[in-house]
């Protein structure tokens, strides 16, 4: 270094210890023309650097952060040749940290670093130096600011914003589909080294998922992947600065993946056949009874629609699909008769309502089986030949005829014995009256036409074994008039005749 005569330099030494090393040179023209330096620095390639500028120059330093040393940090020194080392002169050093973090002794021109720097709380820092008389307090050269930037090292782990991610990815997706992304963020210098290059890798969750090293994309990583053998994953991803070499830090995060489920699965009954019972008397719309044909899927993918396709009982009965337990409730649709059919066979199919095409190979969504319905006798009450019954009599017959005759059999296969009676609330006068065993009904009083044209008895017919079953019919008397009544005047007539009238006078 030249250092020319009259003018005042200041040179900033870089401690030896830190990989970069800048000097700088202030000088002063021997002319009248105002104060100027020239500055040389050794940069990050080695190569000298030279400027010419008015006053004093600020430049780069660089200081590594973290710095574990148990004596103060040494930064530089500020040196002018006017300096006789008598201590006529005063080093000031003022700006960011200046007497806090940053030290000089005013003597030497000394500067230190009072305790460790962390670049992530502050990346540089901007200084003024000074060099002053002692005496005069006058400044010998102007007040010039540079920059200390600190360097990074690698003492920042990634981290991720989450600790644990929830994802999902259909079943049965092809081998390279993409979950989910992870990012992790190191707050080392990105631009400095390796310190801040992330890759990212996989701890936990092979063969099942793999991840992009540069970008975190999680993806599958083997085929045919189904939810019914398993639901559940748990992944743990693993980012690691320093590009993934030894010596790098690293955090880790957890990624709980779920498949989620697609139509991969036809509806299959458990049984080829299923054998339901109903009694005959059941009414229309009774439920006899349930089937379900099983889907392992879920959700609108095992959703299914039952359907009767064939059998002798396809007019005789119907099937409901029950939406929420997707379950066929078959129901009674005419009624029953157990004399007249024991057995009917209904044969039933279940199908998928949303079915999707890329799994036709599997087999058809669609599934049959086999109901057999017996009908079971119950004790039916006694069935009368008719509806009802219209008799019609002439009013002078002798008591004990018989005017009608009303017929009720046991519908029954065992058909028992009936026993016949009169419902003697609708003949209150005992007019009537009723052979309990054939159902013959004879006149046990006169009958008179002109008292009661009509008589509407109600007939009850009962099982003589079972006497709660019971049927009642009703029969209508109708009374037919015969001559059996002289003219009556309907009064008395009283009238006068003169005693000379004429013949033929009315």
């Amino acid at each position: 270094m030249i250092i020319q005569q009259g003018l005042l330099v200041v040179l900033l030494w870089v401690c030896l210890l830190h990989p970069c090393l800048t000097a700088m040179v202030f000088s002063r023209t021997t002319d009248q023309q105002p104060k100027s330096f020239a500055a040389r620095g050794i940069g990050n390639e080695g190569k000298a650097l030279h400027r010419q500028k008015r006053g004093w120059m600020w430049n780069q330093f660089f200081l590594l952060e973290e710095y574990t040393g148990s004596d103060n940090q040494y930064v530089g020194k500020l040196h002018s040749d006017q300096d006789k080392g008598d201590g006529s002169l005063k080093y000031i050093l003022s700006g960011d940290g200046a007497g806090t973090l940053f030290v000089i002794d005013e003597r030497t021109g000394d500067i230190h670093a009072t305790r460790r720097i962390d670049r992530e709380e502050k990346a540089y820092y901007t200084l003024r130096a000074q060099a002053i008389n002692r005496r005069t307090l006058r400044p010998v050269e102007p007040e010039s600011e540079f920059v200390i930037k600190i360097h990074d090292i690698n003492d920042n782990e990634p981290t991720f914003p989450e600790e644990v991610y929830t994802a999902s990815v259909p079943e049965m997706s092809v081998v390279g589909t993409s979950v989910v992304q992870v990012t992790a963020t190191d707050a080392d210098d990105p631009s400095y080294g390796n310190s801040a290059r992330i890759i990212y890798s996989i701890l936990q969750g092979q063969p099942y998922f793999s991840v992009e090293p540069e970008t975190g994309i999680i993806r599958t990583a083997l085929p045919n992947m189904n939810r019914e053998n398993r639901e559940q994953y748990q992944v743990v991803i693993q980012a690691k600065d320093m590009g993934g070499q030894m010596g790098g830090l690293s955090g880790t995060t957890t990624v709980n993946i779920t498949l989620t489920d697609v139509n991969d699965n036809p509806p299959r009954f458990p049984q080829s056949s299923v054998h339901l019972r109903i009694p005959e008397s059941s009414p229309v719309g009774t439920a006899i009874g349930t089937i379900k044909a099983s889907d392992a899927d879920i959700g609108r993918n095992a959703e299914l629609e039952y359907r009767i396709i064939d059998g002798d009982g396809r007019d005789m009965f119907d099937i409901v699909t029950q939406k929420e337990t997707q379950e066929g409730v078959i129901t009674v649709r005419k009624p029953l008769d157990y004399e007249n059919r024991r057995l009917y066979t209904l044969k039933v199919e279940a199908e998928n309502l949303y079915v999707d095409p890329r799994f036709y190979y599997l087999g058809p969504f669609k599934d049959t089986t086999t109901v057999k319905i017996s009908v079971e006798d119950v004790d039916e009450p006694p069935i009368f030949s008719r509806s009802s019954y219209l008799f019609e009599i002439h009013e002078d017959i002798e008591v004990g005829t018989i005017i009608g005759t009303v017929m009720a059999r046991d519908p029954d296969s065992a058909a028992g014995p009936i026993r016949f009676s009169l419902d003697r609330h609708t003949d209150l006068d005992r007019i009537f009256n009723i052979h309990s065993g054939n159902g013959s009904i004879y006149t046990s009083k006169m009958l008179d036409r002109e008292i009661s044209q009509w008589h509407n008895l109600s007939v009850i017919a009962a099982e003589i074994n079972n006497p709660k079953e019971m049927t009642r019919v009703s029969v209508y008397v109708r009374i037919l008039d015969v001559n059996d009544n002289a003219p009556q005047f309907a009064v008395f007539y009283d009238t006068f005749v003169c005693e000379n009238a004429r013949a033929g006078q009315l």
